[in-house]
């Protein structure tokens, strides 16, 4: 494999499979063909930006159903392609987060547009990923008195009103005030009330005077 991405097809038909492989193969992509949504589970699959090529009807379960039973995990954009398409299944499928709904027989281009969108998106979604759990491992850092401190800051407080919340005098609080800055890498109170967003870190506090 070329180790930049990889399309994932499940169709029960072996000559569209064989059909989709050579047009990925032409595009200079690499795929990996299925003939059921469990052979698709059970195999071991490469860590690379991904797009998943998927028919409706399949020996085992539905395209629709594997879609439902993989939603809220982390598994690559689907591409539906399909010969027995009606409005309700696309409706359900975009509803779902399919990138598209193709009926066969397809363009070329149509179909690659598709899977390139697909593969764009999922490397989008792994920078997202990777970038949070960066932001968690910074979170880990933290005392538990630093992130009492962090949570009273985005929460609005000034140093006096969070110094007596915690018991604390200024220039402690102002201490672990400055220990939350530079181990969350924030640059000012905005950043760090953005990361908190991004870590749901709850706003249980509102500033008082």
């Amino acid at each position: 494999m070329s180790g930049g991405s990889i399309v994932f097809i499940v169709d029960d038909d072996g000559a569209i499979r064989e059909a989709l492989q050579e047009l990925l193969a032409s595009h200079g992509m690499d795929a990996v063909a299925f003939a059921s949504a469990g052979e698709y589970v059970r195999a071991d699959k490469p860590n690379l930006p991904a797009c998943l090529i998927l028919d409706v009807a399949l020996p085992d379960i539905s395209g629709l159903d594997l879609q439902r039973q993989m939603k809220g995990g982390e598994h690559p954009p689907i591409v539906f392609l399909t010969g027995k398409g009606d409005i309700p299944s696309s409706v359900q499928a975009i509803k779902h987060g399919a990138v598209d709904f193709l009926i066969k027989p397809v363009a070329g281009s149509d179909l690659m547009a598709a899977v390139q969108a697909g593969i764009a998106q999922d490397q989008a979604d792994r920078a997202g990923r990777a970038d949070r759990e960066l932001l968690r491992d910074r979170y880990l850092t933290l005392t538990p008195r630093e992130r009492e401190v962090m949570a009273l800051v985005i929460s609005g407080l000034l140093n006096k009103q969070a110094a007596a919340e915690l018991g604390i005098s200024e220039v402690t609080l102002e201490i672990h005030r400055r220990n939350v800055m530079r181990k969350m890498a924030a640059a000012s109170l905005a950043d760090l009330v953005r990361l908190a967003e991004r870590l749901e870190i709850p706003v249980t506090h509102s500033r008082r005077t």
